[in-house]
This record gives C-alpha cells, sequence and structure tokens, in this order.
C-alpha cells in the first residue's frame, strides 16, 4: 500500500471517528490528507471506494492480530483480555471507523466487523475448547474494551478479567 493512500485512508478513519459519516466528504478527506482531490481521486474515485479501502483495512489488521492472538506464548484468552484494554493504536482506529460507517450508513462494514468477531471467538475457541467459556471471555473483553475507547478508567479490570478466566478453566 502507498504511502498516500495510507495517508488518505488515515484522514478518512480520522473524520470518520471525530465528526461522522456526512463529514467525511472526499474534499474533506483530500484536505485532511493534505493531498490534492485528483490524488485522491486517483485512489479511491468515490466516497465507496474509500469506504471499502478501509474495509480492507480493518480485514487485514484484524487477520494480523488473530494471527498474533493464535500465537501469543500466553495463549489467545490472555492477549484477547489484555489487547481489549488498548485504545488508540491503528485496529481500534479501524475498528471505530467501521462502526461509525456501519451505524450512519448500513454499510458492508457489519459484515467485516462480524467476520472478525467469529475469527476473535474462534481463535478463542481453540485454545478454551469450550463454547461458553469463549464466549464469556470475548465478553470480558468487549466490556474492558468499551471501557478502554470510552475513557472509563478501570485499573484492576485486567487482573480480576484474567484472574475469572483462571477459575473457569479450573
Amino acid at each position: 500500500m502507498s504511502a498516500t493512500r495510507d495517508r488518505l485512508l488515515d484522514a478518512f478513519e480520522g473524520l470518520l471517528i471525530a465528526h461522522g459519516v456526512r463529514a467525511a466528504t472526499l474534499d474533506a478527506v483530500a484536505a485532511a490528507a493534505e493531498v490534492s482531490k485528483g490524488g485522491l481521486l486517483y485512489h479511491f474515485p468515490s466516497k465507496a471506494a474509500l469506504a471499502q479501502g478501509q474495509r480492507e483495512r480493518l480485514a487485514e489488521l484484524g487477520a494480523a492480530d488473530v494471527a498474533a492472538m493464535a500465537a501469543a506464548p500466553e495463549g489467545a484468552a490472555e492477549y484477547y483480555l489484555r489487547e481489549s484494554t488498548a485504545s488508540g493504536g491503528p485496529l481500534d482506529r479501524a475498528l471505530i471507523a467501521a462502526v461509525r460507517l456501519a451505524e450512519e450508513s448500513g454499510d458492508d462494514a457489519t459484515a467485516v466487523l462480524d467476520e472478525l468477531r467469529v475469527r476473535w471467538y474462534d481463535a478463542l475457541l481453540a485454545e478454551l475448547q469450550d463454547p461458553a467459556l469463549a464466549h464469556a471471555v470475548q465478553l470480558m473483553g468487549d466490556g474492558m474494551y468499551y471501557n478502554a475507547v470510552t475513557g472509563i478508567r478501570d485499573p484492576g479490570a485486567l487482573e480480576d478479567a484474567l484472574a475469572v478466566l483462571a477459575r473457569l478453566r479450573g
């Protein structure tokens, strides 16, 4: 992927997160990325193409996260819980931008989000071998992620979640 294309997607995501779908016009994206409108149109000929590029970025970042989760020495479940407390990284930004697209425009972002959620669950299930436990860990992670992205401080959440995981594992 080219640096200009990345800057355009970064600008698009930033506008989606800060101001919503309506504010993320082609002109606004080009201005935020400091690229001419012609440069934007070279990479993304329409707002729909920008949204497709954002979905592809989310899918790539999600696939890398699932691979890291599966390979994590501490195990997929602990990795998932630890990563659920992080916000502000590229995957987080792509997730929030995709949610903004999905909620505002009924965009195909929902399909990418659904697939990523299934892939996270499958990685948890592969380790934990218990559908209910995998679902419970995913829900704990979802709550911790919600707190992280909304700025709710819960300093003991990770340790508590890891303690619950240990108890559930037996």
